[in-house]
């Protein structure tokens, strides 16, 4: 009884600390891909402004969720010569040869953003250049190639930041192809 008793209190407490651990480890993953996040400047293109007390500011209520899906944008102006693309006051659609694209929604919603990732289709996505790693590509000027150069551990460690975010539910635009000119 006492060697059962014992066995069942070592395995409890291995339970414990292992749980310790991997707390720990998801802790720093997460810390890890904030530095990430941030030295990539993930906020800068796919968290909206808005007008604060000394004028534009990040929207961090609406914290890496993208182009909002309320501001509906008029058509780009024409881009001609050495200006050949351009950005919104939202710091969120831009234009150019690629056509026009809206930052994606990054926050962990399973309907409008990667909640319904996996850490592989994040991987992919990265390496690869198209959402979920086979669907269309992730235009301009997303740096998918730069930040897909990162090891699979810092991938693995940004991706644990974005779904620790706060959920929010913004259903950003669908790309706009560039439309063929008529020259």
């Amino acid at each position: 009884m006492r060697i059962a008793t014992l066995t069942s209190t070592f395995i409890a407490l291995g339970l414990i600390t292992g749980t310790t651990f991997a707390g720990e480890a998801d802790a720093a993953r997460v810390k890890r891909g904030a530095q990430l996040a941030a030295y990539g400047g993930c906020v800068d293109c796919h968290t909206p402004f808005k007008i604060g007390p000394n004028g534009p500011e990040k929207d961090m209520a609406r914290g890496l969720s993208g182009h909002p899906a309320e501001l509906v944008l008029p058509a780009p102006p024409k881009l001609d010569g050495p200006w050949n693309w351009g950005g919104a006051g939202s710091m969120t659609a831009f234009v150019g040869p690629w056509g026009i694209s809206y930052a994606s929604n990054l926050t962990p919603d399973r309907e409008t953003g990667i909640g319904a990732w996996s850490e592989n289709d994040f991987i992919q996505a990265m390496r690869k250049g198209k959402h979920l790693g086979v669907g269309r590509p992730i235009m301009p000027p997303m740096p998918w190639q730069s930040v897909g150069s990162l090891p699979d551990q810092d991938l693995r460690a940004l991706f644990a930041y974005l779904k620790a975010q706060p959920s929010v539910k913004n259903k950003v635009p669908e790309y706009v192809p560039p439309v063929a000119s008529n020259r």
